[in-house]
């Protein structure tokens, strides 16, 4: 029996399967051990995974469970016994195998195939696949030093055009009262209240409503072209498609598409969530 997991730091995706057979598929909030503290990623488990999946304990409890999970955050060793330790304490499992979302998306679209995988959710991530093992990857670095092209360096952006003038005034004006947001409110949120990437990351609704206005338009396609110069590039492999996954590659795919074709790069497969290509890997 097998549980895999596909976690960005906004939500995680869940799939319960016995053999070829899908028993559930549920969600709960992110999981990112680089936010969040093990009891954090514990408490998570144990009042929003377990809850869901109440009819199914005592057969992952019976039977020989193997959890599977891809999360953002999962870089480095430390970061995930943070998943695995809070895993272990709840579900009571050994085996346990963690990964990057990173991996993840590229075995869900690639499969065993050469390709360059790039993720743009809450945060965004690129590298180049041999169909094996990710064997380039030019560093996302956060909301604050990277993440181009994320939800919440769009909202970033966003925010500070709003603040600085940059888009018309009925805009401006539209989006303060939507959000409740005033330029204090906008400080605190981000500079002294905990996950701000969500904060921000939670405005680009307003984009997406607003997307043909030019300023918004040109706003998404040099945030994406921006992601490519800056990321995907560097790789050197031009004649590569470039497949995504995330909700803003599916939300803005469009403009996504428009920024790829001014410099000359193609756009391949998009999915919203690499979880069906993830159980079609590991259970066939």
């Amino acid at each position: 029996m097998y549980l895999i997991a596909d976690s960005g730091s906004t939500k995680t995706d869940w799939c319960l399967c016995k053999e070829d057979t899908i028993l559930a598929t549920v969600q709960t909030q992110g999981l990112n051990p680089y936010h969040q503290k093990e009891e954090v990623i514990e408490q998570v488990i144990s009042s929003e995974l377990l809850p869901q999946l109440e009819q199914y304990v005592n057969l992952m409890l019976r039977g020989e469970l193997k959890i599977i999970f891809y999360g953002a955050g999962c870089a480095n060793e430390t970061a995930c016994n943070r998943v695995r330790t809070a895993l272990e304490k709840v579900l009571s499992v050994d085996d346990i195998t963690i990964h990057s979302d990173l991996l993840g998306a590229a075995r869900a679209l690639c499969g065993h195939e050469e390709g360059i995988v790039c993720v743009l959710g809450t945060g965004s991530n690129s590298c180049l696949y041999d169909g094996k093992e990710i064997i380039a990857n030019t560093p996302p670095l956060g909301y604050i030093l990277g993440d181009e092209g994320s939800s919440a360096v769009l909202g970033r952006r966003l925010v500070g055009d709003c603040l600085k003038n940059q888009l018309p005034e009925n805009v401006r004006d539209e989006f303060f009262a939507e959000y409740g947001l005033t330029q204090e409110i906008i400080l605190e949120r981000v500079y002294r209240q905990p996950l701000a990437n969500r904060f921000l990351a939670s405005l680009t609704p307003f984009l997406s409503k607003h997307r043909e206005v030019p300023e918004v338009h040109r706003l998404l396609v040099e945030s994406f072209t921006d992601f490519f110069v800056r990321n995907v590039k560097q790789y050197r492999r031009p004649w590569l498609p470039l497949h995504f996954v995330g909700s803003i590659a599916r939300a803005f795919e469009s403009e996504l598409k428009e920024a790829a074709e001014g410099l000359g790069m193609e756009v391949g497969d998009v999915e919203q969530s690499p979880l069906e290509g993830l159980v079609k890997y590991h259970v066939g």
